[in-house]
């Protein structure tokens, strides 16, 4: 019998038995266009989250500035380090985060087909 355990933005962990499984999670990166406003983030439901970016179903800095296109996504076989990468990534210039989407998407082509 699988029994969800808890559920977050971050994190899905159900029990299975008496096993507990934690899922992996993603850092990404929206924007509005190329060289637009940049948003950095971490999600276990790439697809899902992506989604909502994209049709504004949450309020927030995503929705306010129309950050719609996802250019950028990492995956990560643990959530914890999902969301290390993701705060390192935060804290680092513009231009290096210009230049990491830049060196797994030069064209800046939005990336949502690619997750589903």
């Amino acid at each position: 019998m699988t029994e969800l355990v808890e559920a977050s933005e971050y994190l899905w962990t159900r029990r299975v038995g008496r096993a507990t499984i934690q899922y992996g999670g993603w850092v990404y990166i929206m924007t509005n266009r190329r060289n637009g406003t940049l948003y950095v983030g971490v999600t276990s439901r790439m697809a899902a989250r992506a989604w909502e970016h994209r049709t504004g179903a949450v309020p927030g800095f995503t929705k306010k500035y129309g950050l719609k296109l996802l250019v950028y996504a990492e995956p990560h076989d643990r959530i914890e380090a999902a969301i290390h990468r993701e705060k390192a990534i935060k804290n680092w210039t513009r231009a290096r985060k210009v230049r990491l989407i830049e060196s797994a998407n030069p064209d800046w082509k939005d990336l949502y087909d690619q997750i589903l």
